[in-house]
């Protein structure tokens, strides 16, 4: 045998670069983030598909569209995107891109200050 390795017709230090559609908007999304980052949401939106099932672990038959309804704070620091299956109601959290669209990303974190979920002249009260 000799010491040489077969080779693939793809070396191994080659990127492959894959696209998807979003669900929401239609636009092509690569799944690399500009900062070399894997994206599962679309950086214009947000919006994501129901591909992998966290609950059962594994991929999910669902494939209903995930909506961005908050924006938290991992305990490492690193800031999340919410988001809430429409089909099925599961959550899942994910990374913030550096490409993510900036403008989205801070109307989904003040959301809850603009539709509170309780009146805020209860604070009068208080």
């Amino acid at each position: 045998m000799s010491g040489n390795k077969s080779h693939s017709s793809t070396p191994n230090n080659v990127l492959k670069i894959g696209t998807f559609t979003c669900t929401w908007c239609g636009l092509t999304v690569s799944t690399v983030a500009g900062d070399g980052v894997r994206r599962n949401h679309c950086p214009s939106c947000l919006h994501s598909q129901h591909v992998v099932d966290h609950v059962v672990g594994g991929a999910s038959d669902c494939h209903g569209r995930m909506s961005p309804i908050a924006i938290a704070m991992h305990r490492t620091g690193e800031w999340m995107v919410i988001h809430r299956c429409v089909r099925c109601d599961e959550l899942t959290s994910n990374h913030v891109c550096a490409d993510d669209n900036q403008f989205i990303l801070m109307r989904t974190a003040v959301r809850p200050l603009a539709q509170p979920p309780f009146p805020l002249e209860s604070f009068g009260d208080l």
